[in-house]
């Protein structure tokens, strides 16, 4: 499919043809679930914890006679129904994350992209040159309409652009390898530059 390709300014600057196998995927919601929280949980750290019976500061001494109090048998203020006491099978440092098949990832990202061309929020630009000023960046972007949105560039992302656009609010700039299903849905418009679009269908194919 032919989709058009504007400047920064917001000028037209052509045309570009969009591979339907990347661009024009019928989404599936079950499959962009699974992707979502694949990573979702790879980005969870997995630190906490607490300490066990024998982690706790205390004496191990018995805390009095085993027998002949009328109570029940204890041996230690450390067990976990004293307060202070370790915490029985409590939290301990783990991995979170869990294993997804390559295709199943290769296709949440077609469809990410494919939702978002069919809901009209993608947009393809000629380049991201940029002087490296925040101020008129932001004009720019403010003139697009932009709000919350997502730039993916070519292999590498232009030094000046990503400069410029770190301290505006809502931008975000990633290159084609770190194109990821979470990112894509969760901003309101997709913009990818045309190199960013032969360095995806490269990848994607």
């Amino acid at each position: 499919m032919k989709h058009d390709v504007i400047k920064l300014n917001g000028g037209k600057a052509g045309s570009v043809e969009l591979g339907d196998e990347i661009f024009g995927v019928e989404p599936r919601v079950d499959i962009l679930h699974r992707v979502v929280r694949w990573q979702r949980n790879n980005a969870q750290a997995g630190t906490h914890k607490v300490k066990t019976r024998s982690e706790v500061s205390y004496s191990t001494k018995k805390i009095y006679r085993q027998k002949g109090t009328g109570g029940a048998r204890h041996g230690a203020r450390s067990a976990p129904i004293f307060r202070g006491g370790g915490v029985y099978k409590g939290p301990v440092p783990r991995s979170h994350g869990h294993e997804l098949p390559k295709r199943v990832r290769k296709m949440g990202l077609k469809m990410a992209i494919s939702a978002k061309a069919k809901a009209g929020s993608l947009v393809i630009i000629d380049d991201v040159s940029s002087d490296g000023k925040t101020s008129s960046l932001a004009k720019q972007i403010k003139s697009l309409g932009w709000k919350r949105a997502l730039i993916i560039d070519g292999q590498q992302v232009n030094v000046e652009f990503a400069q410029a656009a770190r301290n505006i609010d809502g931008l975000d700039i990633l290159p084609s390898m770190g194109a990821n299903v979470f990112d894509i849905l969760k901003r309101d418009t997709l913009v990818i530059t045309k190199a960013g679009v032969e360095a995806l269908e490269a990848r994607l194919k």
